[in-house]
């Protein structure tokens, strides 16, 4: 199983009402087809309630356990919304400065 299905069958442990996991490993250096490397996740959860940013990046890391290890996930945009919050997107990630070009 691959570490984007990994990862999103964690997420799914918080009851998300919107997930998204997007492998964004493409646009960092060192690419290669099937790497899987950096992701970003947009979640929007009533799990998250009375909890502070951190914290919600926290209980996210806690899911995702050994997924976050050498080897694995290097790293993790994370966007952490309940549903209250959520306007319908993300912020876009930034263009690393090691990604390839095209």
């Amino acid at each position: 199983m691959s570490l984007e299905q990994q990862l999103i069958e964690r997420l799914n442990q918080l009851n998300p009402i919107h997930l998204d996991v997007i492998n964004e490993s493409a646009g960092h250096g060192g690419y290669f087809p099937g790497k899987e490397s950096h992701f970003k996740v947009v979640i929007v959860s009533e799990a998250f309630s009375g909890l502070r940013l951190v914290q919600r990046h926290q209980k996210i890391y806690a899911e995702a356990g050994d997924l976050l290890s050498p080897g694995k996930i290097h790293a993790l945009a994370i966007h952490a919304y309940l549903p209250s919050e959520w306007q319908g997107r993300a912020p876009e990630s930034p263009e690393c400065a090691h990604a390839p070009k095209t």
